[in-house]
């Protein structure tokens, strides 16, 4: 782990390299950090809104609240990097999340609210509790949560009724693979995976791990950028993931906190239970290890276990092999390994398994008329399984109705960007399945939306059916923006009927049936100027005078009356804005601006934006978000509050054949903000001598590439970035080509290679324990070196502990405070120049 030395010079450092600074207890960690000004603070420290869970009989509606920020020291946690999980040796937890978007947050507050009369209860959480998100038991009698102490993670146990919890004693789950804790069928045992109790871990004297070896016999086969996360170096760290890894299977009473060991201890990955309750499918990592790939590529064996068996001692309850798959270090770019993956148990059968296997060896690119096929094995496992039917595309799942047999099934073209979905009878010997919709992934205005599930009894979530038809909720995207909604959709005619539509002054979203019938809807209400509060709403007869559209119509009644922990935000205006492209490309973003601002003043401006990739151009244009949703503040929105006028998630779409869209990159990166800073200079908000831009991770990319490429602004501030695409040769972000089938691609991608062209001031920040392998640390250092050795105005902050996203409150008061110190000196106070919105491109 870094110390605060380090940590204190990368603060430090400017165009000249500070001095040393003196080494600062732990103790006092938080003294070496910088503070933006109080009145951004308050708003920094305020407790954020709770979340909805409605219980599955949905009598019982839970309000989570989660903790924004974890302290420094949190963060801080020693943690050990073992094939792509970062753990943390103390108590098992997991210290990272996958994406490496930081520590899991921690859950501050639950209550409990009756659906019938709004009735609410505290949840008791015990004192310096860590809990994870609740769990509902099926029944909606009880909710079950991790909590996370230095020791261990405990299990808890929550009383739907009083909302009272309890510890089970004895319980110290291992979250290394995930897939810690579950309720079984009958919702009154979880199967956990236990710590395995073993001696102390391996200890290697110094020099004794021996070399880290790595061999390639010829064999081609590509590494994607983001397989390589933390991956094993040596036989000492093979030691340490077999020990850190391994877990005991058990069931665990929640009523009476009875522990029962099931099968050997092992390196268990996927637990999933069939459900009868009896059957369960394990997937357990194998060796040989790869030091180039990550644990979800190792060597499995998939096995089927019978709990009801009771084997001899140090055996494991197996009833049949389904695979034994070999590692899978050599998976094409956005391909799937070659064996049975993806397993899925069918919820209205006792125990019926369901899996798919490609056709096509996984590779996208591969010419195939059909690329998977989906096999079907019944209890009692002795047959062979049945092949139930094929996709042209890759499979992208089987969602189950509550109707026996009835499925909806997906598949994905990779290079077209493009789904279908079928309606298909897993009982019909014939094979036969009707095509629903067929659509670009990236369409939102005709998006359908996605099905509502029911739970089951057994705690599998199916679609609900009403009929012949089902229910669709979606976010309702349109010109205006994001208008969520729910539908009545027939499978036979297939017409849909809208039931509910938020208004165009509020954002409201359905959470589910508040009761057993259809009638009651419980969503969740929100404006810009509302807190976020659940309402119950009874719909009605069409009344096109109340809604002012056709077709629905409803009352509503507030179910919370949360309050705002901030209201000196709400003076904050936003609205959302529309415009074109030079090329007459329909573009969005949402202009926020500060409190108090008048009318025709202009402001000094940060835009903010994320580039993604499109296919289709009618697509690329259409908005999204909305303008009416609860205005909260985090990072560079916060400089709202000391007189910034804000572009935020201005619309940056590259476009082309997924194939080769990087070829025109800089060149539409160019034209999107030149839209979108000229239209805000129309406005007469935007003042186009006072511009600034930022962003995150690719939109770290995209800031230190306007830079170079442009002179539209004047200063940035990346964070998180890639600047140097060489570094990761086997593809990024959409573009599928290697380094060495498009070199010119990636070098005109990266800023790195135009450092000595980069003269507008760049502020870098970067985690200094980022496991995203596109965006090492290594990528702003190299950065910051070239363009101050090319003479450019740049400041590299590297913020100790933080993974991709950052974490900590001291880390993210860090950044405003930089963020704020950097657009302040170089763009709110910078000298006149004549530089303009309508600036050429370079």
């Amino acid at each position: 782990m870094r110390g605060l030395v380090s940590a204190t010079l990368a603060v430090g450092m400017t165009t000249a390299m500070a001095a040393p600074t003196p080494a600062v207890p732990t103790a006092a960690a938080a003294s070496v950090y910088s503070q933006p000004p109080k009145e951004i603070l308050d708003v920094m420290r305020a407790s954020p809104p709770p979340s909805p869970s409605l219980s599955p009989t949905r009598d019982k509606l839970m309000l989570v609240t989660m903790q924004d920020y974890p302290s420094i020291a949190k963060v801080a946690t020693p943690f050990l990097r073992l094939a792509g999980v970062r753990i943390e040796p103390g108590n098992r937890s997991q210290h990272d999340t996958p994406g490496g978007y930081g520590i899991p947050p921690c859950v501050s507050a639950i209550d409990l609210v009756q659906v019938a009369d709004g009735k609410q209860t505290a949840v008791k959480l015990p004192a310096d509790a860590c809990p994870r998100r609740p769990v509902w038991s099926a029944d909606g009698q009880r909710f079950a949560f991790e909590n996370i102490t230095n020791e261990a993670v405990e299990l808890w146990i929550g009383d739907a009724k009083t909302g009272a919890v309890r510890r089970l004693p004895g319980v110290r789950l291992n979250q290394m693979f995930g897939d810690q804790m579950q309720w079984m069928p009958d919702q009154k045992t979880l199967l956990v995976k236990q710590v395995s109790a073993r001696t102390g871990p391996p200890v290697a004297p110094p020099g004794s791990d021996g070399p880290g070896i790595q061999e390639s016999l010829g064999e081609k086969g590509q590494s994607s950028t983001y397989e390589n996360r933390d991956t094993l170096r040596n036989r000492h760290d093979e030691e340490l993931f077999n020990y850190y890894g391994t877990s005991q299977l058990a069931l665990v009473d929640a009523a009476t906190g009875k522990i029962t060991p099931v099968g050997k201890p092992g390196l268990y990955e996927e637990l999933s239970v069939a459900p009868d309750g009896r059957h369960v499918v394990v997937t357990e990592i194998r060796p040989p290890y790869s030091y180039v790939t990550t644990f979800d590529r190792f060597p499995k064996q998939i096995d089927l276990w019978d709990l009801a068996q009771r084997p001899a001692k140090d055996a494991n309850p197996i009833v049949r092999q389904i695979a034994a798959l070999p590692l899978a270090d050599r998976v094409p770019n956005r391909g799937v390994p070659t064996g049975p993956r993806n397993f899925t148990w069918r919820p209205t059968d006792a125990a019926t398994l369901v899996w798919a296997e490609a056709l096509d060896g996984g590779d996208p690119k591969v010419q195939a008329a059909e690329r998977d096929k989906l096999m079907l094995l019944k209890a009692p496992f002795t047959g062979t399984p049945v092949e139930i039917t094929r996709t042209e595309q890759r499979y992208a799942g089987l969602s189950w109705s509550e109707q026996p047999g009835v499925a909806m099934l997906s598949d994905y073209d990779v290079n077209r960007k493009w789904r279908r979905t079928w309606q298909l009878n897993v009982d019909d010997a014939k094979n036969s399945r009707r095509l629903i919709w067929d659509m670009s992934v990236d369409e939102k205005y005709s998006n359908p939306g996605s099905p509502v599930h029911r739970r089951l009894a057994n705690g599998y979530s199916v679609i609900r059916v009403d009929g012949d038809s089902i229910f669709l909720s979606g976010a309702g995207s349109s010109p205006d923006g994001d208008r969520p909604f729910l539908d009545k959709f027939d499978l036979k005619t297939q017409k849909g009927e809208r039931l509910f539509r938020s208004g165009k002054t509020s954002y409201e979203q359905f959470i589910g049936f508040a009761g057993k019938d259809t009638s009651r809807l419980l969503t969740w209400y929100q404006s810009a100027e509302e807190t976020p509060n659940a309402f119950v709403r009874t719909l009605g007869a069409a009344t096109t005078a109340e809604t002012g559209e056709p077709g629905y119509a409803s009352t509503s009644v507030a179910l919370t009356r949360l309050t705002d922990p901030v209201p000196q935000v709400r003076e904050i205006k936003k609205r959302l804005v529309k415009y074109k492209r030079a090329d007459g490309l329909e573009l969005s973003f949402t202009l926020y601006t500060p409190p108090g601002y008048k009318e025709g003043t202009r402001l000094p401006t940060i835009l903010n934006a994320y580039p993604l990739d499109y296919a289709d151009a009618s697509k690329a244009g259409q908005t999204t978000g909305s303008q009416a949703t609860f205005t909260r503040l985090r990072q560079y929105r916060l400089l709202l509050l000391s007189g910034y006028a804000i572009i935020d998630s201005a619309a940056f779409p590259i476009v082309g054949d997924p194939r080769k869209a990087y070829d025109t990159y800089t060149e539409q990166l160019v034209a999107n903000a030149k839209a979108a800073v000229d239209e805000a200079v129309r406005l007469g908000v935007t003042d186009p001598n006072r511009v600034g831009v930022t962003g995150h991770s690719h939109g770290a990319l995209m800031t230190a590439n306007l830079l170079a490429h442009s002179d539209l602004f004047r200063a940035g501030a990346a964070t998180s970035g890639s600047y140097n695409k060489s570094l990761t040769p086997f593809g990024f972000q959409n573009e599928r080509r290697s380094v060495w089938e498009a070199p010119d691609v990636y070098t005109k991608a990266s800023t790195f290679f135009y450092a000595d062209k980069l003269k507008t001031p760049l502020l870098i920040v970067h985690g200094a324990d980022d496991a995203n392998p596109g965006t090492t640390p290594l990528q702003s250092t190299k950065l910051y070196e070239a363009i101050r050795g090319n003479g450019g105005v740049t400041r590299l902050v590297m913020l100790p502990h933080e993974p991709h996203w950052y974490a900590a409150r001291e880390s993210n008061e860090q950044l405003v405070y930089e963020m704020l110190r950097w657009f302040d000196k170089y763009v709110k106070n910078a000298p006149a120049t004549a530089v303009s919105a309508d600036a050429s491109a370079k």
